[in-house]
């Protein structure tokens, strides 16, 4: 028999049975050559866990087994026992005339697209974080798109956690819509990033059991968005969710459901810190991304944040020293007869508006508000107006408070971000509610810009390429908040390109082992600078960004340190040298 010109000899044949096993390179594959049980076997050398060379691994009633981990094969195929290892890739042999032949590139069964994704399932199923880094790199090199990878993971997110919606579902979410400004590498680290999120949330949670729409679709809009309100009012969870889920089987588009959420979202104030709606936001995104074909579901995930989220209105900072809530009430209770005094009317933005904001009392804050609304300002205007406020907060907050006082600065902001973000898709009056909430919150942080962090001075003559080195030089040393902030606006001012300060800002996030907090952070600047032309706007955005990155870095980079072994594993690189 001769033997197909795919092959290439690989080895003596009486060679091997004497050995049990040679090393061989055929093609530039390292490729490990076994005789066991009377039959000639070929794997690559390199176990597909973290690269050791199996030729140094025992083999047992058919089973090849590493040295180091320990990760099982069975030899005839390469299929593992563990699947935190991954299958090792066979090759066919054939022995003529006392050589043995190996096709180093055969057919394979699986393209690499199933392969991945295979993968990615199972690294999400397993919490396995060296799996779904492969899982992302692998994707990432066969040119799988990310709406496919974040479909895979909210479809997870949103079967196997009990509570539904949470942190790893919405960066994931945030890393999708920051794609665009990552390089190709970086867009692969953010997968695996969110990805890794979406398993970790998921961890020994038990899954969700969904409640089923009810079976009429003679019910209208408004009754439906009736009973959604008045289920979570009251926390009910069972109800809420089967009129939800009613509204989508009715076939209402993005911003008609999108509508029912916000209403009942901006019911009670700012609830949960800004978390719930910042999620609900998420959602929408992700379905703009994945399609809102999935919205029964994805929307579903929202209600068990929703009816148990706690209320500000019943926090003492609400309350006292001034009832904020009740003086939301009551600009609530104007909110109509306001909406209709501005109707035809074009708001213009006063020049001390944001200085309106950051009043040390409560009544010019709504005051400002409500005269806004009466010139015609609507829901997205006022709360892009809004979110301003709010990042500014951040751009200027004062290193002397405590460490933890970050996150109040950044909840306001990136709430602000969801409300003005969502007015785009859906504007209904109680949306204003959630602006009112968002100002609310920019008075209630005035405190911890007392005194206000110096803002960098502009310079245009900087050097541009020093400017960005220095902000990465930022990221590496503890305390280098104010100076990250100077660096970014010092780029931007000798008119250095904003995509590549948004590259460098999202690498810096995605090399770290970055926290929920910082995700949300970066996706919201890069957002509000998005939505804005002028230039002064846009460089405090930055500035608010690079100062709240330094102030989380640097880390201990260990999931940094499993996205390269995957990265090297996947080149062909020997990880484990010297």
């Amino acid at each position: 028999m001769s033997v197909p010109a795919t092959y290439q000899e690989a080895v003596d044949f009486e060679t091997l049975r004497e050995s049990g096993r040679e090393l061989v390179a055929v093609d530039g594959v390292p490729i490990a050559v076994f005789y066991h049980e009377d039959e000639v076997r070929a794997v690559n050398n390199r176990c597909p866990h973290m690269g050791f060379p199996l030729t140094e691994g025992t083999v047992d009633e058919g089973i090849l087994t590493c040295e180091w981990h320990h990760a099982r094969f069975e030899l005839s195929c390469g299929d593992t026992f563990d699947p935190w290892a991954d299958d090792v890739e066979t090759y066919p042999t054939e022995v003529e005339n006392g050589t043995v032949y190996v096709d180093p590139n055969p057919q394979r069964d699986e393209p690499p697209r199933e392969r991945w994704m295979g993968r990615l399932e199972d690294g999400l199923e397993r919490n396995l974080r060296l799996v779904v880094a492969k899982a992302a790199v692998g994707l990432g090199k066969a040119d799988v798109p990310i709406a496919d990878q974040i479909r895979t993971g909210v479809e997870f997110g949103t079967t196997y956690r009990e509570g539904g919606w949470s942190s790893g579902l919405t960066i994931l979410t945030a890393l999708g819509n920051v794609a665009d400004d990552l390089d190709a590498r970086d867009r692969q680290r953010a997968m695996y990033q969110g990805l890794t999120e979406v398993a970790g949330d998921c961890a020994d949670e038990p899954p969700k059991f969904d409640e089923d729409e009810f079976d009429t679709r003679e019910v209208s809009f408004e009754r439906l968005q009736s009973w959604f309100r008045n289920c979570v009012e009251v926390r009910d969870a069972d109800g809420a969710e089967r009129s939800l889920r009613t509204a989508v089987a009715c076939g209402y588009d993005d911003a008609e459901l999108a509508e029912i959420v916000a209403s009942a979202a901006t019911d009670h104030r700012y609830l949960s810190t800004g978390h719930v709606f910042d999620h609900f936001n998420k959602t929408t995104e992700a379905l703009d991304t994945i399609g809102w074909e999935h919205a029964d579901d994805v929307l579903a995930s929202l209600v068990d944040g929703l009816v148990n989220a706690q209320r500000s209105e019943e926090l003492s900072s609400w309350r006292q020293p001034d009832d904020l809530a009740g003086m939301c009430e009551d600009t609530f209770d104007r909110l109509d007869g306001l909406v209709a005094e501005g109707e035809g009317k074009e708001w213009e933005k006063p020049d001390d508006f944001t200085e309106r904001l950051h009043a040390d009392e409560p009544e010019p804050v709504f005051e400002a508000l409500e005269e806004a609304i009466r010139e015609g300002a609507t829901v997205e205007e006022l709360a892009r107006a809004v979110t301003f406020a709010a990042g500014k907060r951040v751009a200027q907050f004062s290193t002397n408070n405590e460490f933890n006082d970050w996150n109040t600065v950044h909840h306001t902001f990136t709430y602000a971000n969801a409300v003005h973000q969502m007015a785009k898709r859906t504007a209904p009056v109680e949306l204003y509610r959630g602006v009112v909430d968002a100002a609310v919150n920019v008075y209630l942080d005035r405190f911890l810009n007392t005194p206000p962090a110096p803002y960098p001075s502009e310079n245009p003559d900087a050097d541009r390429d020093d400017a960005i080195e220095e902000l990465r030089r930022c990221f590496e040393t503890e305390g280098e908040v104010n100076r990250a902030g100077k660096m970014a606006a010092h780029f931007l001012d000798a008119g250095g390109d904003p995509a590549r300060l948004k590259s460098v800002l999202g690498n810096a996030l995605l090399v770290e082992d970055t926290g929920f907090h910082t995700f949300q952070a970066l996706e919201a600047g890069f957002q509000q600078f998005d939505d804005r032309e002028d230039p002064a706007e846009r460089r405090l955005l930055m500035v608010a960004v690079a100062r709240y990155l330094a102030a989380h870095y640097p880390t201990r980079r260990e999931r940094e340190q499993t996205f390269s072994i995957a990265t090297r594993l996947h080149r062909g690189e020997k990880v484990h040298e010297e």
